[in-house]
C-alpha cells in the first residue's frame, strides 16, 4: 500500500525540482520510503524555517539505500565524496 510522505525542502532545491532540472532526492534514510509512495515536498523559508505554502507532489520511483558501501575505499570517499546522478532518457531535455 503506497503512502503519502511530507518532507521539507529548501527554495533552491524546490525551484530546481519545479523546473524539472532536479529529478532526485538525497535524504538521510531515517524514515521508510518505498517505490510507489508519493512524496510531498513543502518549501520552507531558510531563515525562519516556516512553510512558504508552496508544495510539490512526486511519485517515488527507485529507492537506493547504502550504509556500508563496499565499492570505494574510505580514503577515496574522504577525498572525493559521493555524487548522485539522475538518469534521464536521451530524448529528455
Amino acid at each position: 500500500m503506497s503512502r503519502v510522505i511530507e518532507k521539507k525542502n529548501l527554495p533552491e532545491y524546490f525551484e530546481k525540482i519545479l523546473a524539472g532540472e532536479k529529478t532526485y532526492e538525497l535524504r538521510l534514510a531515517n524514515w521508510r520510503c518505498l517505490s510507489g509512495d508519493t512524496i510531498v515536498l513543502r518549501e520552507i523559508d531558510p531563515t525562519t524555517h516556516e512553510y512558504t505554502g508552496r508544495k510539490l507532489r512526486r511519485r517515488v520511483g527507485y529507492v537506493g539505500k547504502t550504509k556500508d558501501q563496499r565499492f570505494f575505499t574510505k580514503e577515496e570517499v574522504d577525498k572525493h565524496g559521493f555524487q548522485i546522478i539522475s538518469l534521464l532518457n536521451e530524448d529528455s531535455q
